[in-house]
């Protein structure tokens, strides 16, 4: 237990060069996170009380809008309350719980990407074995494991990062991430098991992009001659490509705000980047699918009518 480290606290300046912007901020994020509240509720509401959307691919945009849901859970009402607090500090225990949710969040929109490319890859090439492939319990099963998976992952990182010394308690950022506490280790010789099993987690969610991209191929192919299949694929398979080039941008621009941000990019422009991962994706993905998918889309005009 000699390298447990004795930090308690965490304080994170991300916002220390916003100090006459904050009000503003607040109310601009409070508005922001209510926006993705309710157009992430709406759409998981529509899903589950409409028995004729209980179908492989809305059961899968459901659990997408609930990940969406997990991952703004841990960062707004926090980052809310740093708004209006004149010190941002975390404690130790809060920051390891807040990354692991990060990255849970992110790895699993990965995951559950993978198994929406896997639906619309049967639903389109082996149209007359879909249901039989992409059964309820199956799709469980898929669903379950597109969740604990990423899970025990993120875990496992944050346990690793856990056990080191730390030697600073100074986050610059907004919120914290696995990496930033890793930088703070007092011996960098001992992140490298930390580093070898990122290298892992890396690898293995590079192989699953492979297999979102070869889905998606043999989908095209199969489109190409078919007016019927080229009708459904614009329809269902274009959405789940949108939120996918979103996820790829949001994750190559954090990349590269990792690797090169604090080389002379402005705090502003690093909270920027750091940010439309959780404003940009939550909030567009359920538009894309509301406004696209028209059983959906019909369900929203019903409702709107009803209600008037």
């Amino acid at each position: 237990m000699d390298n447990v480290s004795l930090i308690r606290l965490f304080f994170l300046s991300g916002l220390n060069d916003t100090a006459n912007l904050r009000v503003a901020l607040f109310f601009l994020t409070l508005m922001f996170y209510s926006l993705i509240l309710l157009v992430n509720i709406s759409l998981v509401a529509i899903i589950i009380l409409d028995k004729t959307l209980h179908e492989p691919m809305y059961i899968l945009l459901c659990i997408f809008c609930m990940n969406g849901l997990y991952g703004t859970t841990g960062f707004y009402p926090k980052f809310l309350w740093d708004l209006l607090s004149p010190v941002h500090v975390i404690s130790y225990s809060g920051c390891l719980i807040q990354a692991l949710v990060m990255y849970s969040f992110a790895c699993s929109d990965m995951s559950f990407l993978a198994v929406m490319a896997y639906d619309r890859y049967v639903a389109i090439c082996q149209p007359l074995q879909y249901h039989s492939i992409m059964s309820k319990q199956r799709l469980m099963k898929l669903v379950c494991f597109s969740w604990m998976t990423p899970f025990c992952i993120s875990a496992t990182n944050i346990f690793l990062t856990s056990r080191l010394k730390l030697c600073s308690p100074y986050i610059a950022r907004l919120f914290c991430v696995n990496w930033a506490i890793l930088k703070l280790a007092c011996f960098p010789a001992e992140t490298t098991v930390n580093s070898i099993v990122t290298l892992l987690t890396v690898t293995i969610y590079i192989f699953l992009g492979m297999f979102i991209v070869s889905s998606y191929m043999y989908v095209i192919k199969t489109c190409v001659d078919s007016v019927e299949n080229r009708a459904k694929f614009m329809q269902t398979c274009v959405p789940h490509l949108t939120s996918l080039l979103i996820f790829l941008v949001t994750v190559l621009l954090d990349v590269m705000n990792v690797r090169y941000g604090s080389k002379g990019l402005p705090q502003t422009a690093q909270n920027f980047i750091e940010l439309k991962v959780l404003v940009i994706a939550p909030f567009v993905n359920p538009l894309i699918y509301g406004f696209k998918l028209s059983k959906i889309r019909n369900r929203i005009i019903f409702v709107i009518i009803k209600l008037k």
